[in-house]
């Protein structure tokens, strides 16, 4: 099966990976940490500060893709501290419309470049 690969100017990439690819009609969007796509560091702030900034990569990702996040049908949270589910929580439910997207949250003991939130998503290809 073939696959095309998204790159978007608003995302940062820390590896060598696509930001997304599309193959059939899913779109895979690599996990985004919250870098700052004109500094290249992580965003300062809380963890909704920081969980905005993934939401900020994530859309650029989609927008390259000619999609909006009303294509994503599933999202994939981690976590350095679950203490911080609330907050990210309030951040998330602000980014789409219900009917949400299928989610699941994951507590991991470190991310990259000392991150304190990755997300990562699926979105279906109208």
């Amino acid at each position: 099966m073939s696959r095309k690969a998204f790159t978007a100017e608003g995302a940062v990439s820390v590896g060598p990976y696509s930001h997304a690819v599309q193959t059939g009609d899913l779109l895979y969007l690599s996990g985004q940490t919250p870098i700052e796509a004109t500094t290249g560091k992580l965003v300062e702030g809380d963890i909704a500060a920081q969980t905005k900034q993934c939401f900020i990569n994530l859309f650029a990702v989609l927008e390259a893709a000619g999609l909006t996040p009303d294509a994503v049908v599933k999202v994939n949270v981690f976590l350095t501290d679950m203490a911080d589910f609330g907050a990210m929580n309030d951040v998330y439910k602000t980014q789409f419309t219900q009917p949400y997207p299928a989610r699941t949250t994951i507590g991991v003991a470190s991310l990259p470049l000392g991150a304190q939130v990755e997300i990562e998503m699926i979105a279906a290809i109208k």
